[in-house]
């Protein structure tokens, strides 16, 4: 699923426990492991470097190291452009403040300008994550055939006990369905139809998908789906949510923000985002 895996890394007091992270993700896609670094090179911190990775286990994989100079945005996707990286791992706080939303912090704009898909940790742990409940986003977009894919195919490789993919209701669509029914019974009816046809929307694309080893639960939920996803991944304690992007986001984006923006803004849980 993800042949080149890199990591995006600091020297932070995280920095152990993404190296770890990612080392459980390289070792479950079987993947190569590139290490990419922004700053000036020297060597106190190739040690620490060395000493974080012996201490993961790190030393163990081959793995390609890469340090640039320059902005760390524009290097670290560059980087990942120059080594066809298919998944690209950060860290992340899990809430912005307001003065940080709109400068926008290192991990945001990673996620808002990558070409590539990217993984988001807002809590990274030493023993990693295990994903063991995950949630897709199945509202009808134009990339969502595919977020569904790659989403089953990621909670298969992770053997995960919990696959939930929310759809949502159009808001519209349940108003002028119901704008000229006489009673609430016909109303109750169209509601019923519109879930329907929402939850087989997301049946048709999972027919298509090799899925017998996952317990899969479909759901349909009224109102914006960024706030309905975030809420049922708090609700159910998430390990990680799986969104879709197939369009660029600029600067406009922050100061009149769609769906995508809310969440980037305040993570329920780990994200995946998938780029088309």
């Amino acid at each position: 699923m993800f042949k080149k895996i890199a990591l995006a890394f600091a020297f932070s007091p995280r920095m152990e426990a993404l190296l770890a992270e990612t080392k459980k993700l390289v070792k479950t896609f079987d993947s190569e492991l590139i290490l990419i670094h922004v700053g000036v090179r020297s060597e106190e911190l190739d040690q620490k470097l060395n000493e974080a990775m012996k201490a993961c286990g790190l030393n163990e994989l081959k793995t390609t190291l890469i340090w640039k100079e320059g902005k760390p945005v524009k290097m670290i996707l560059e980087a990942c452009r120059e080594n066809d990286v298919d998944l690209l791992v950060t860290g992340a706080l899990k809430r912005e403040g307001f003065l940080t939303y709109y400068l926008g912090s290192v991990a945001r704009k990673i996620i808002r300008k990558s070409q590539c898909s990217v993984m988001t940790l807002i809590d990274p742990k030493l023993g990693g994550h295990d994903f063991s409940k995950v949630v897709i986003n199945g509202t009808q977009l134009t990339i969502t055939p595919q977020v569904i894919e790659r989403g089953i195919k990621f909670s298969q490789q992770v053997h995960a006990d919990q696959v939930h993919i929310l759809n949502e209701i159009k808001m519209y669509g349940l108003q002028m369905g119901t704008a000229g029914e006489d009673s609430e019974e016909e109303i109750a009816h169209t509601r019923r139809q519109l879930v329907q046809n929402e939850m087989d929307y997301v049946q048709n694309i999972l027919n298509t998908i090799p899925h017998d080893d996952l317990k899969v639960n479909i759901k349909v939920t009224g109102g914006k789906w960024a706030i309905e996803l975030a809420r049922f991944c708090e609700k159910i304690e998430a390990d990680i949510l799986i969104v879709g992007d197939g369009r660029r986001l600029n600067f406009f984006d922050r100061i009149f923000p769609h769906d995508l923006e809310e969440l980037l803004s305040t993570l329920p849980c780990n994200l995946l985002l998938i780029k088309k």
